[in-house]
């Protein structure tokens, strides 16, 4: 195997020659063409607005105050930097492979597959996570219907027929010991309680207790059932799902601005620029999902027109809608008090608008219907493009002859994620799964650059608007390390010299009383308790914790208290910086090709942007994605790479 060889790419000419031709429609079926650009712009924000709208907006507000719509609008830019290079793909390559394909042209076969790979992060695996969460609020919505002329005072199902396998073994061991020390069950936390009653309530079977999420599995197999059924099924059901849920929202926002105080918006920046960007990753994950947009190349009139402006339109739309929403919640009530799951629901509840709660319950069940519908759309196409190329078996290409849809990969979709939905909880993928898909942006961004480089006299029916970079993004890197020198000159030095401040529990630790009590009347004017915070014997750490970090360094340091107590140093510290360091090194090293290649403007923020974005991710999250795509490297070594039809057989 020679190494030149994982990086053979397709040529842009031979597809485009393959469309004309057929050769795809003759060889594998051909796809329904039945999308127009209010359709796309609905599978837009069909997907876009879901899950994020009615939790992670939550806590993203509870860390960021009402300045948390500054990261939606840069989020949107930098999802719409990402869109416009998209856009230009589509116009040189309408085929359904979305950034796999485009990767393929710009990178070569191993970044190809690579990113392929990481889309099954983005759609089946995160559409677990979203399967669950909607079971949550169709059994929620159930247990409170109300509906006296029937007689229905609600509908509860059973425990164990909405809880997973793994979440109800956990929690009924751990309740059990908790009951073993003398606790009470009416003690025990919620989630503890209704594990325990699903374990022991459960059917059992061959000494197999039979616990399994069925609703979960339910809409699963409608949503696949649609998505096999057709584009135009497909099409018609999110047309109508976005027009309840679109209603629905207007209405919340119609109703709550009526609420809004504005002395809930001072300080509109509570916590600083840090603040706003600890919510990075649940604002990004609310956005993602516009890029399956382009999966649906194949079935698009016209592709090369319709699929840019559907992009666009989805993104301005949902923006304005987060925005407001943001809004307004932070308006209604106190930023700190929407750290919760459910923060609309909760907002509404409190200022006694009960009759609302179930129509936001209605709400959340049909947005997070229609992420499901986008991304078991998404997903089949994929693999039908990895399959065409010889990297997946045949039967992935295979188009149904009545329906036009890629039959055997839509139903192996269903079980990818009906299956784990079924019995696992897989939540925890949400990071993960923005990672994924962030890290699809950077290389088509960096895509669009490559073949500007490479084939700039191509025809393109779209192209990114021209700015030369090469003055342009230096000056505002430099530009920007100035602004983060001057306001968070702290965080930088901490940054630069892999320290930060130590647990506060680890600092009183190593105090005496005299200095306990010294530090207690110094912080005293920087953080106010309650009567019963002042009274509980961990009083100075929570005093402690509401300080600004930077003051009570200062303070920490005024009462000559040594620096390796204040500040937590080493290895510990650096590994969770160096996704910051790759970011740092990657927008160097971008400088100098803008200033020397005079690169595009657009595609060079796009791809800078999301860089960031993923550097605010964790390093925990770049070790599972690390992981997760030497994984997608075994599979391709032991078959993609043999079967691709660009690999060339020695003679």
């Amino acid at each position: 195997m020679k190494f030149s060889t994982l990086f053979r790419k397709k040529n842009i000419h031979q597809i485009q020659q393959q469309l004309e031709s057929g050769e795809h429609e003759s060889e594998h079926g051909k796809l329904a063409k039945h999308l127009g650009v209010k359709d796309l712009t609905a599978f837009g924000i069909a997907a876009i607005i879901g899950a994020g709208i009615f939790s992670t907006i939550g806590n993203a507000s509870a860390n960021g105050g009402p300045a948390v719509i500054f990261l939606f609008i840069f989020t949107a830019l930098a999802c719409g930097f990402s869109a416009f290079a998209y856009a230009e793909f589509a116009g040189l390559v309408p085929v359904s492979g979305s950034a796999y394909t485009y990767s393929y042209v710009a990178f070569g076969e191993i970044m190809a597959w690579l990113i392929g790979w990481s889309l099954i992060m983005e759609y089946a695996i995160g559409n677990i996570a979203v399967a669950i969460s909607w079971s949550d609020y169709f059994t929620g919505l159930l247990d409170n219907l109300h509906i006296p002329f029937l007689g229905i005072n609600g509908i509860h199902l059973p425990e164990w027929s909405t809880m997973d396998y793994l979440s109800a073994t956990k929690g009924f061991d751990e309740a059990s010991a908790l009951i073993a020390k003398g606790d009470t069950f009416d003690s025990l936390a919620p989630n503890l309680q209704i594990a325990y009653t699903a374990y022991t309530h459960s059917p059992v079977v061959l000494g197999l207790h039979i616990i399994c999420d069925i609703p979960a599995l339910a809409i699963i197999f409608v949503i696949t059932y649609l998505v096999y059924r057709g584009i135009k099924e497909s099409k018609n059901a999110g047309n109508a799902m976005v027009v309840v849920k679109l209603a629905i929202v207007l209405l919340i926002i119609s109703v709550g601005i009526f609420y809004v105080d504005t002395n809930n918006w001072s300080p509109f920046a509570p916590n600083g620029v840090s603040g706003i960007l600890k919510g990075i990753s649940a604002v990004f994950f609310a956005y993602i999902g516009f890029d399956a947009i382009s999966t649906t190349a194949e079935e698009c009139t016209n592709p090369q027109r319709d699929l840019p402006r559907g992009m666009m339109y989805s993104i301005i739309i949902c923006t304005i809608l987060y925005v407001l929403i943001a809004l307004v919640l932070t308006g209604m009530v106190n930023y700190k008090e929407l750290a919760v799951g459910d923060p609309l629901a909760f907002v509404f509840e409190k200022l006694n608008l009960k009759w609302l709660s179930g129509i936001i319950a209605i709400s959340a069940v049909v947005a997070m219907a229609s992420v499901l519908l986008v991304f078991q759309l998404g997903q089949p196409r994929i693999w039908m493009s990895m399959s065409r190329d010889g990297l997946l078996p045949k039967a992935f290409s295979k188009v149904h002859p009545k329906y036009k849809t890629p039959s055997f990969a839509t139903i192996v979709t269903g079980f990818v994620v009906g299956v784990p939905a079924l019995f696992m909880n897989l939540t925890a993928v949400t990071d993960l799964c923005s990672i994924g898909t962030l890290f699809a942006f950077v290389l088509v961004c960096g895509g669009v650059l490559v073949l500007q480089h490479t084939h700039p006299h191509h025809e393109r029916k779209f192209k990114t608007p021209y700015l030369n970079s090469k003055y342009v993004y230096p000056v505002l890197l430099v530009i920007a390390f100035v602004l983060a020198f001057t306001f968070n000159k702290f965080g930088v030095e901490n940054f630069m010299q892999s320290r930060k401040l130590n647990a506060i529990e680890n600092i009183t630790a190593h105090m005496n009383f005299e200095q306990r009590s010294s530090l207690l009347l110094k912080v005293h004017d920087h953080a106010e308790l309650t009567g019963d915070e002042s009274m509980q014997s961990n009083a100075l750490e929570i005093m402690m914790s509401k300080v600004e970090p930077e003051m009570l360094a200062s303070i920490l340091k005024a009462e000559k208290v040594d620096e390796d107590i204040i500040f937590e140093s080493g290895w510990n510290v650096f590994k969770h910086n160096i996704p910051l360091w790759i970011f740092l090194a990657a927008s160097i090293a971008l400088a100098y090709l803008c200033f020397n290649y005079h690169l595009s403007m657009i595609p060079v923020l796009g791809l800078s942007s999301c860089l960031f974005m993923m550097s605010e991710m964790g390093l925990s999250n770049w070790i599972g994605f690390t992981v997760w795509l030497l994984v997608g490297l075994v599979i391709y070594f032991l078959y993609g790479y043999k079967h691709s039809k660009l690999n060339i057989q020695p003679k």
